[in-house]
Order: structure tokens, then sequence, then C-alpha cells
């Protein structure tokens, strides 16, 4: 029986690869989400200007996403 080596460093690249297509799925489909639903504008998230620059930080929407993920992914 051969043995097989671990290379640490392939599995780190499949996390990379994974986190950056999840986040270009994010950045895609979010937007257009926002636009159909309430995404981004639910209570819990803030949203203010300071300076001449706009802060967003989307509280509730990422505990919305997040709970739904966990749903899906327990499902399957």
């Amino acid at each position: 029986m051969a043995h097989r080596a671990f290379y640490p460093e392939v599995s780190v690249q499949k996390w990379l690869i994974a986190l950056f297509i999840t986040v270009l799925i994010a950045g895609v489909l979010l937007p257009r989400l926002a636009a159909l639903m309430r995404f981004g504008r639910l209570p819990g998230d803030l949203r203010f200007k300071w300076r001449g620059r706009e802060y967003y930080f989307p509280f509730a929407t990422g505990l919305l996403l997040s709970l739904a993920a966990t749903l899906i992914l327990r499902m399957l």
C-alpha cells in the first residue's frame, strides 16, 4: 500500500479559489437581489455618511444570509 503524501499548500489553494469564486458570485448577485428584495435595507443594516464618504455595515442582511446558507447546507 503506497503512502500518500500530504500537501497542505494544495488544500490552501483550493480554499482560496473557493473563496474567490464565492466572493465573485456574491458581488454579482447581491446588488441584483438588493434591487429585487429588501436585502441591504433591513432594520439592523447601518448606513451613514461621514466626511464625504458613505459607510455601510449590513449586520442584519449578513445574519439573514448566514442563516439561509446554514439551513441550505444542513439540508444537503
